[in-house]
Order: structure tokens, then C-alpha cells, then sequence
């Protein structure tokens, strides 16, 4: 894991980046496509957000303490390798479209906004790219609370215009740009993790 010194720029470069990396990477990733679902079937806003937000924080901690535990128990001198290797594995599968599974869906449709969205977010973001990329972001920042906080503004500032304006906030983005732009970041990331580690050897 990074040992980032306390203090407010270690505390801002986890939150910001793991608030950016997040944002963009859930840009018409599946469970954005479920949010413009469930308020085209409810109607009902604030019962859906208020659910992907306790979700995403369950999931999205659940993960980061997953990647912070995995920082301690693997040797150091692998962790920059698996890690950045990792980040760039995320920035490919970001170039891959996501499809809601209709089956799974149904059954939670009838329980209600509230419950329906905490249920289905929670399920969709199991083995998602933003949840592997919350694993990354625990074991990359020493600072659990502040990847979590930062991955799930970035969950928020992705889903939160879906639910309040409805498919304009999808079908008026240059989707495939932005899954570039988000794959490019996350390459990147993997890159400089890679040679940062490799040049510190020499």
C-alpha cells in the first residue's frame, strides 16, 4: 500500500481521484443504465437516490477494506506490479459495453423505489468495473475513509443527473469519448504505478 504522509494534500489526492476515476468510469457503465431504468418506472427521485447512496457506501467500503487488506498481506515488492497491472485490466474493460441483466431486475421491481435500488445497485455494483476499481483505490491510498467518500461522490455525480433528468443525461453524452478518456485515466494510473515502482529500483 502507499504510505501516503498525513494531512490535507494526501487526504485531497485520494478523495479527488478516486471521486474523478469513479465519475467517469460509471459514465453508461450498467448500473447508470439502472438508474435511468428505475426512474422511468418509479418516478420517484429522491427514494432512489437516497438508495444508491447507502449501497454504493455498504459496496464501495466493503471493497476498499478488500484492497486495503490485500496491500498488507501481499509483499511490497509485488504490489505495485498487481496493482497497476490491475488499473490498466480496468482501463480495457471500460472500452467493453455494459448490458443489464432483465431477469435479475425483476424480482426487486416490486419492492419499492427505496428497497428495489438499494437491492439492485448493490447486486450490479458486485464484481463491477467501479467496485474493482474501488479494491484498486484501497490498496493504491492509505486512507479507506477517503476512498470511499470519493468513490461514491463519484457513483452520485454519475447517477444523481440520471435520476433527476432522465435519459437526457445518457443519450446526450459522447458516450464513446468518455469511456476513452475513462479508460485512458485508469491505463495511465497503472502505467505510472508500473514505472514509478520500476524506477525506484534503480
Amino acid at each position: 500500500m502507499v504510505e501516503s504522509a498525513p494531512g490535507v494534500s494526501s487526504l485531497m489526492e485520494a478523495l479527488v481521484f478516486s471521486t474523478t476515476s469513479v465519475a467517469i468510469a460509471e459514465i453508461g457503465d450498467k448500473t447508470q443504465l439502472l438508474a435511468f431504468l428505475l426512474i422511468a418506472r418509479y418516478r420517484r427521485p429522491w427514494p432512489i437516490i437516497v438508495g444508491i447512496l447507502i449501497s454504493t457506501l455498504l459496496n464501495h467500503a466493503l471493497a476498499a477494506w478488500l484492497g486495503a487488506f490485500a496491500a498488507d498481506w501481499l509483499s511490497s515488492g509485488w504490489l505495485p506490479w498487481l496493482v497497476g497491472g490491475a488499473f490498466i485490466a480496468v482501463g480495457v474493460w471500460i472500452l467493453i459495453p455494459d448490458k443489464l441483466d432483465d431477469e435479475s431486475e425483476s424480482r426487486w421491481l416490486k419492492h419499492g423505489a427505496f428497497l428495489a435500488t438499494l437491492m439492485l445497485f448493490f447486486i450490479a455494483e458486485m464484481g463491477d468495473k467501479t467496485q474493482i476499481a474501488t479494491v484498486l483505490l484501497g490498496a493504491q491510498f492509505n486512507n479507506l475513509p477517503m476512498v470511499v467518500l470519493g468513490t461514491t461522490l463519484g457513483m452520485l455525480l454519475a447517477n444523481v443527473p440520471v435520476v433527476l433528468a432522465g435519459h437526457l443525461a445518457i443519450d446526450r453524452l459522447p458516450l464513446n469519448w468518455i469511456h476513452r478518456i475513462a479508460s485512458a485515466l485508469f491505463i495511465a494510473l497503472g502505467l505510472w504505478i508500473i514505472l514509478g515502482d520500476a524506477m525506484s529500483l534503480l
